[in-house]
């Protein structure tokens, strides 16, 4: 049996609940979860071999990481539809193709989150639009790059690991 309280945090992105499960013969466990909408990740194949990747400074680690480009769902928006409108907005590219890839959960331990990624080609550039108080920059690096910059720790973020090792093992076949 599962019941959330009623939100003890409540944002336009996401709220945060006290969850209570009774599993068979054991006692009640509650635990605060944050509940969110789900997001997209986005991995920009250009023409070369070549990945297109942000710089996005993120307040909460007071950093600018490198990342896939990313994005929150706006329900009842679906996956795909959120991953063209963030593609867009932080790049300008526009993807002729779009696959999906996989689908994730970002921490389980605290939050609901399921992150859906996408293989992006046939990209066309334009100009990017990103939301206020985002400080977004294309990084276009080689696809060989990408890996070494999650092998040495130039890339920290977690998705976009996720994200560039998933493709990465499914073009060798591995996935």
């Amino acid at each position: 049996m599962t019941a959330d309280s009623p939100p003890l945090i409540s944002t336009d992105r996401f709220s945060v609940v006290r969850v209570s499960r009774t599993p068979p013969g054991e006692n009640v466990h509650a635990r605060e979860v944050i509940r969110h909408p789900g997001a997209v990740a986005i991995i920009p194949l250009l023409q070369g071999d070549r990945v297109c990747l942000i710089r996005n400074y993120r307040i909460s680690v007071d950093r600018t990481l490198i990342e896939l480009p990313a994005g929150t769902l706006e329900p009842p928006e679906l996956p795909e539809f959120c991953a063209r409108r963030e593609l867009r907005e932080e790049t300008g590219y526009a993807a002729e193709r779009l696959q999906k890839l996989r689908q994730f959960y970002v921490s389980p331990g605290i939050l609901d989150e399921v992150m859906y990624l996408y293989v992006a080609t046939g990209l066309s550039a334009g100009s990017p639009s990103p939301e206020a108080g985002e400080l977004i920059e294309n990084l276009v690096v080689p696809w060989d790059e990408a890996l070494r910059m999650v092998a040495d720790g130039r890339i920290q973020d977690a998705k976009t690991i996720v994200g560039l090792l998933s493709y990465d093992g499914a073009r060798r076949g591995l996935l």
